[in-house]
């Protein structure tokens, strides 16, 4: 495939043209389906939405507006429909992106497959009959979104309320929170929820901005540097950092310093992991996350499965079709990536707005971060990327499915999606090709990772050169 990445469709607007949404639109649309559509704050984003919505229409679906929301708000929507938010995420702002979704999960593989098919195949789908086009409406969903994350975080927190009602419970209350929203969508749903659970919030970079102004979308302890400096010098006890369409979430402790993403996984896993009544807590993430993540959510009493990285959906899917064939007690407690988290007690969707939420709450309990996150093991981690031509990447990676289990015995292998050797220590070493540059990455982690690093890039710099 060659349209759709990890993460839908996205690359510069010459290539996510208004063209390309109206073929996209076309493609995906069906007289018996409804279809939700929102968009990030870009200056691209209008043309865009005209254009998929006229493809949508026009292959007879029916089109509800929902203007600027937050992904998760999109995909909240999309429960018992289906739906396209446009947004190229973390990207720059002359970026954009079209991601698709069916009753609040993103698509699969194969769904993505078909609609490429009809976008850049030979025989592009034609219009509906004249008379079954669809029509179009506005649909003002944001408000409920924020209602549903106030009442899942409240029922988080003090479970087993006599009324189930949240009008009496304020986690959050005594917190103080710095979120630094990035003049993307989550200005319009963060602070907000913080505030509605109690906390005391200062916003920054919260006006909508399709230039990004304030900083790059993407938030990195290189771009959250000011952020970092508000936090040295006021008096707040989390900070919390998103990207452009609010599914991303960074974390800082009060000092500034950004807290690492693999540990902040761990926490939030550990957490669902131990309040889960499952036989059998299952949580999903991906090759390249921290075995400080296995570490406590074993502790916990569960265990973890990893899938491709963008594919946390078809890994929550597939453990619970393995639960269903064999009839065990699992349950998909949690699902994650680095920086984004799905909440598969509350949707099937990665959600930043949510996950600052119970970042929050845990930060309450724990009485600060440290506290928080000191039961977490941090070994040191790296990550580089050796060149690869794209053509010799699949020769490269079949030798290094031999070379590297050769080159560091008696660790565990995973072949699965890349190589992952696991060590008795809790080290690992992950390599796997890029899915958009050539190159080979490695990552690893352990108390020895330069050395690790070293021992890995010879091999895999060895068996590139072979297979140029």
């Amino acid at each position: 495939m060659t349209l759709f990445g990890t993460a839908g469709i996205r690359g510069p607007v010459e290539a996510v043209s208004p063209s390309r949404a109206l073929a996209v639109g076309q493609a995906a649309g069906d007289p018996d389906t409804a279809f939700v559509v929102g968009r990030d704050g870009r200056e691209t984003g209008p043309a865009l939405a005209a254009a998929i919505e006229a493809g949508l229409e026009s292959a007879g679906s029916d089109v509800y507006r929902l203007g600027e929301v937050p992904t998760p708000t999109l995909a909240y929507a999309s429960r018992g429909r289906k739906g396209v938010m446009l947004t190229a995420s973390h990207n720059p702002p002359e970026d954009n992106g079209i991601k698709l979704f069916t009753d609040g999960v993103e698509f699969d593989q194969t769904a993505e497959h078909a609609i490429e098919s009809l976008v850049v195949g030979e025989e592009p789908r034609e219009p509906a009959e004249w008379d079954e086009w669809g029509k179009s409406g506005s649909f003002d969903v944001l408000e409920e979104y924020r209602d549903a994350v106030v009442e899942y975080v409240a029922e988080q927190a003090a479970p087993g309320s006599d009324d189930g009602s949240t009008a009496d419970r304020s986690p959050l209350e005594g917190l103080s929170v710095a979120v630094d929203c990035g003049n993307g969508m989550a200005a319009h749903a963060t602070p907000h929820v913080l505030s509605r659970l109690g906390a005391d919030v200062v916003a920054l970079n919260a006006n909508v901005d399709g230039h990004f102004g304030a900083r790059p979308s993407k938030p990195t302890p290189e771009t959250l540097t000011d952020f970092a400096a508000f936090l040295e010098s006021a008096s707040v006890d989390v900070g919390l950092a998103h990207d452009g369409d609010a599914d991303r979430l960074v974390v800082l402790g009060p000092d500034g310093d950004v807290i690492h993403e693999d540990t902040v996984l761990a926490v939030v896993a550990a957490h669902y992991t131990a309040e889960s009544d499952a036989e059998d807590p299952v949580v999903v993430t991906t090759p390249n996350a921290s075995a400080r993540i296995d570490e406590r959510v074993r502790e916990a009493g569960g265990r973890v499965e990893r899938v491709r990285l963008g594919a946390l959906h078809e890994g929550i899917a597939r453990e619970r079709e393995r639960a269903a064939e064999t009839g065990g007690e699992t349950a998909v407690v949690f699902a994650a990536e680095p920086w984004k988290h799905i909440h598969t007690h509350f949707g099937g969707w990665i959600d930043g707005v949510a996950s600052a939420a119970i970042v929050a709450t845990l930060v309450a309990e724990a009485g600060d971060t440290e506290t928080l996150r000191k039961p977490v093991t941090e070994r040191p981690y790296r990550k580089v990327s050796v060149d690869c031509p794209d053509h010799a990447k699949a020769e490269t990676m079949a030798a290094l499915e031999r070379e590297l289990p050769q080159a560091f015995a008696g660790a565990a292998v995973d072949t699965d999606y890349g190589v992952r050797l696991e060590f008795e220590d809790a080290s690992w070493i992950l390599v796997r090709p890029s899915g958009t540059e050539p190159y080979v990455r490695i990552y690893a982690e352990s108390d020895t990772v330069d050395e690790l690093v070293a021992d890995a890039r010879s091999v895999v710099e060895a068996t590139v050169e072979s297979h140029r």
